[in-house]
């Protein structure tokens, strides 16, 4: 077993570039040992709409470094059920725990913001349902032992990277309801994890500032313009995740969906350039609460 920085063991799932990438590059700043997995191993390799899309695990995991933690990058195929057992056993093996396990892996299509109804769009959409929520579920049931033993041992977080889509019309019924699944299995992995240390929530992020998120705005300005305008930085949500880590009242937060804006106020947090993204609360919806009634 190696040893890792005082800060904690972290894995952020599709690290490759964008939001991942900027969360786990948060998260070595707090000084963690981050998994940064992905399928990207060579500049180059994904596209969106003809124009490339930069960054690999490789890169990610050497920003994470960089940034004062110890990035360790290992491909894996979230679709391949296999390859994310062998990545936990490996963590189990070197590290004994995990302190973090983001669920960020995310299978985004080409078609995803083009207009349209769903069945005029191509159905490698449903993709998303394969990896981005059954893969969700994949990660967290290997990962269960892991974070089980670093909850025993001051606390753990299981995270899911959703949005304000779990709430309103946003890009297509795949896209919604694998965001509303994240919602959903957060809260129930919650009921689970009951008095085990391990928190479980989903936090609905606003529009990020990535390569992908830019692209999209040159060719849809009239629909994202605005949004881009007040958009966050990955390492925002990070940084709020690292705090929600060290908050001494996280127990008590475990199966809710809460809002990063809001989350990063509560913690004092500022954006690049001093800002403070706003919550979309008002514009696009709350998250909605879920009923305390258990059924075995």
């Amino acid at each position: 077993m190696t040893s890792s920085p005082t800060g904690g063991v972290a894995v952020v799932t599709g690290a490759s570039r964008g939001v991942g990438q900027g969360i786990a590059q948060a998260l070595g700043a707090a000084g963690m040992t981050v998994y940064v997995t992905g399928r990207s191993t060579r500049e180059g390799e994904q596209q969106l709409a003809g124009e490339p899309l930069h960054g690999t695990i490789h890169s990610s995991a050497a920003a994470v470094t960089a940034a004062g933690g110890r990035g360790i990058a290992v491909a894996c195929d979230h679709a391949d059920d296999a390859q994310v057992a062998a990545l936990f056993k490996r963590i189990g093996q070197e590290q004994g725990r995990i302190d973090i396990l983001v669920n960020n892996a995310l299978a985004i299509d080409d078609s995803l913001i083009a207009p349209g109804p769903f069945w005029e769009k191509p159905l490698t959409q449903a993709r998303m349902l394969d990896v981005g929520l059954r893969s969700h579920y994949v990660a967290s049931h290997h990962a269960a032992p892991l974070l089980l033993a670093a909850g025993r041992d001051g606390g753990a977080l299981l995270v899911f990277t959703s949005s304000f889509g779990a709430g309103c019309y946003m890009h297509g019924p795949a896209y919604g309801a694998q965001k509303a699944g994240c919602d959903k299995m957060a809260f129930d992995m919650a009921v689970d994890f009951e008095g085990t240390g391990v928190a479980a929530l989903s936090l609905w992020l606003g529009v990020q500032r990535t390569e992908r998120t830019e692209i999209a705005a040159r060719q849809r300005s009239d629909a994202y313009g605005d949004f881009m305008a007040r958009s966050e930085s990955p390492q925002f949500v990070g940084r709020t995740i690292a705090a929600l880590w060290r908050d001494a009242q996280l127990a008590g937060r475990s199966g809710q969906t809460l809002i990063v804006a809001e989350l990063a106020q509560q913690y004092g947090l500022r954006d690049e350039g001093d800002r403070s993204p706003p919550s979309w609360r008002e514009f696009l919806g709350a998250p909605r609460p879920y009923h305390p009634a258990r059924v075995s």
